[in-house]
């Protein structure tokens, strides 16, 4: 046995040297030798949605951010290529050592090559990662090596501390948990060095992953050979390249890493006015080139930011005197966004996998949703297919996707996700509630998995409960408060500047038709160079009939939205009246159908319907869409006005869809970290 520990550190979602309290654990030990290593985790390469942009931020060379503030060459960095930077200039011996293999196989054989008395890493709440944590703790117990698994790194707050103080219960609002569990620590500075590695041999075979199923194939160009050698083709432990990956090419002009994410950071908070009187609804989502908010979500998601670092730093700014009076507060100040993170976190830690689901899960409302997932009746989760109950449904979900529904707000959005992965949080609200209760009926969980395909931000937690909140299935309950697709963007760019940068055909029209150019005489949208017309499809570009440019083809809009709002919110509101959640007996079996009309929005028909993948259902292929259906709009219920572009009246939750404690909105429940005298404040 050696006489001093001898230390495997293990990357995860903490790509960086600052306030990394698990890296302070294990330089704690005062190690003999110190391995920091990331695993190439086939289950995130195959199994995970992921798009070339967030793989890029992720590991790849880097361009240019938003706040421009390094020079080109200091930005060919990104998350593990900059973090591998750091390490080599604490320790020229040392690096970021990327073993190519599974966690689950390869670190035993790690442990006994390296001669590890000791596994240190930040304990994470995922659902997978807690089974490949619990898989690692009992590898290493075996081996006989002692296991550090710190508490939290990613949240302010433990998210299973959150839980407890909660009552054991999800988080569905911030309320009191918080303040139950004390301060939020002050983040821990970057170490000075770092002890040498050890011998780096590996005299074992490697256990090459299965790639079947890849859900990522579509990302690809080429086969992945990433694994063609555990420790890389130059066995020099580098990490994965993109044509290893055999990636399609990244178009995102955001990029990662904790050099870029700390430059960011003092940029933000340089620009005291900004810092203290941030508030997100006043931000526009129509602002680009730079964009109205921080853009450090994906740096908060991979780790090369601390959440502790911004928040304290953020505070340090707001309680100055200066500031104190003019500051925002929560939930809308930068403060805010944080806690929401946390509170996402923590009821994800609680309810587990089926958190980003609706089958079986306890707190998410029940609603019979068009294009509803296929379920695997042996571990009751979501395959990852879908049931087309409606053609036409799946013709508005791709046209959704793809940016081709014919209002430009929407699509200018869609294409901007998919070309950067990323779009404002308002922007993901507009989406996100035209998909589901808003315009198409479609179930959140598509939505949610376009999301996490093209989001370099990602984070399951955060994007379900997102999709939940604006699907109005969970977190928030006002469903008649609907995105006008045409009022909300008018009122913070009534030039359309944002539509045409992402929908270039339209940049000739002026701003009375850009957020409805198919208002437009046909003559007029000859003369501005682009026809509305067709569904977006195989249209080509048609030559103007004067020996000049082509004119390029917009397709009409994809339906009536009011007509179709007002289908949505009667849908919603049957299903509220109904009454139903994931876990209940009637959604599991099936039998929820006898609780709705047949000639209800969505797949109604019948008595019973799928439930699980292999069942059979008499209306697969059918189109059930009630768009014709006269459904009728209270009065209260009016389209959406031009003073937020959102559906006054009608907020309280209609008789007989009783919330479960703690469903609505959070507005209220937070608590200004200034008024709370001796929690956390830096003048306390």
């Amino acid at each position: 046995m050696p006489s001093k520990p001898r230390v495997i550190y293990w990357f995860r979602t903490d790509l960086r040297l600052h306030d990394s309290p698990a890296l302070h654990a294990a330089l704690d030990l005062k190690p003999e030798c110190l391995y920091p290593i990331w695993c190439w985790d086939p289950h995130y390469v195959y199994r995970a949605r992921v798009g070339p942009n967030r793989w890029q931020f992720l590991d790849q060379r880097a361009l240019k951010g938003r706040f421009k503030l390094i020079s080109d060459s200091a930005c060919r960095l990104d998350c593990q290529s900059d973090l591998s930077s750091s390490i080599t200039k604490l320790n020229k011996k040392s690096k970021l050592f990327v073993i190519r293999e599974a966690p689950q196989t390869v670190l035993p054989k790690l442990f006994k090559a390296w001669k590890i008395t000791h596994l240190v890493f930040e304990r994470d709440t995922d659902p997978y990662a807690k089974q490949r944590d619990a898989k690692a703790m009992e590898l290493a117990r075996e081996a006989g090596v002692e296991v550090i698994a710190t508490r939290h790194g990613r949240t302010l707050y433990d998210p299973d501390e959150l839980v407890k103080a909660n009552g054991g219960k999800p988080t569905m609002s911030i309320t009191q948990a918080a303040e139950k569990i004390g301060d939020v620590p002050q983040p821990l500075p970057a170490p000075d060095s770092l002890p040498d590695p050890g011998d780096l041999s590996l005299d074992f075979e490697q256990t090459q992953p299965s790639p079947e199923p890849d859900i990522n194939s579509i990302q690809r160009n080429s086969k992945d050979t990433s694994y063609a050698s555990i420790s890389g083709p130059n066995h020099d432990f580098a990490v994965p390249t993109a044509s290893e990956l055999g990636l399609k090419p990244a178009t995102t002009p955001h990029r990662g890493g904790e050099t870029r994410a700390l430059a960011a950071l003092d940029a933000i908070i340089a620009d005291e006015p900004y810092t203290t009187t941030f508030s997100k609804p006043s931000t526009a989502p129509t602002a680009f080139s730079p964009q109205a908010t921080t853009l450090l979500s994906p740096h908060h998601h991979f780790g090369s930011l601390s959440v502790r670092l911004f928040y304290h730093r953020v505070l340090d700014v707001t309680h100055k005197p200066a500031n104190a009076k003019k500051a925002t507060t929560t939930p809308t100040n930068l403060i805010g966004q944080l806690l929401f993170r946390d509170m996402y976190f923590a009821a994800q830690a609680a309810i587990g996998y089926p958190f980003a689901q609706t089958y079986n899960n306890s707190h998410v409302r029940f609603i019979p949703w068009h294009l509803p997932s296929r379920i695997d009746p042996e571990t009751n989760l979501i395959t990852g297919d879908h049931i087309i109950d409606s053609p036409l449904a799946e013709k508005w979900f791709q046209r959704w996707k793809y940016g081709r529904t014919g209002f430009p707000w929407i699509d200018a959005l869609m294409r901007q996700l998919r070309q950067e992965g990323w779009i404002h949080h308002l922007g993901r609200h507009a989406v996100a509630c035209f998909l589901t209760r808003g315009g198409c009926y479609i179930d959140w969980e598509r939505g949610a998995e376009v999301f996490e395909e093209w989001l370099i931000d990602h984070e399951t937690s955060c994007n379900s409960g997102n999709w939940q909140w604006l699907s109005c299935t969970a977190f928030f309950a006002q469903f008649y408060r609907c995105y006008s697709p045409v009022a909300f963007p008018k009122k913070w760019d009534e030039e359309g500047a944002f539509v045409k940068r992402y929908v270039p055909e339209l940049g000739r029209y002026p701003k009375k038709y850009v957020y409805e150019p198919w208002k437009a005489p046909i003559k007029d949208q000859k003369e501005w160079g682009c026809l509305i017309k067709g569904d977006g499809g195989d249209e080509n570009d048609e030559d103007d009939g004067k020996g000049g440019e082509k004119v390029k083809i917009y397709p009409k809009p994809m339906f009536d939205f009011n007509e179709r709002r007002g289908v949505c919110i009667a849908g919603v509101k049957n299903a509220y009246h109904v009454g139903l959640y994931g876990d209940d007996p009637k959604v599991k079996d099936g039998t929820w159908r006898k609780l709705f009309d047949d000639n209800a929005e969505g797949p109604t028909e019948g008595s019973k319907g799928p439930t699980v993948e292999g069942q059979t259902n008499a209306e697969d292929g059918e189109d059930l869409d009630a768009g014709e259906m006269d459904l009728g709009i209270d009065q209260d219920e009016r389209e959406a006005d031009h003073v937020g572009g959102e559906t006054k009246g009608g907020d309280k939750t209609p008789r007989g869809g009783k919330r479960k404690k703690g469903q609505g909105t959070l507005d209220g429940h937070f608590e200004s970290p200034r008024k709370r005298k001796g929690k956390g404040s830096p003048e306390s």
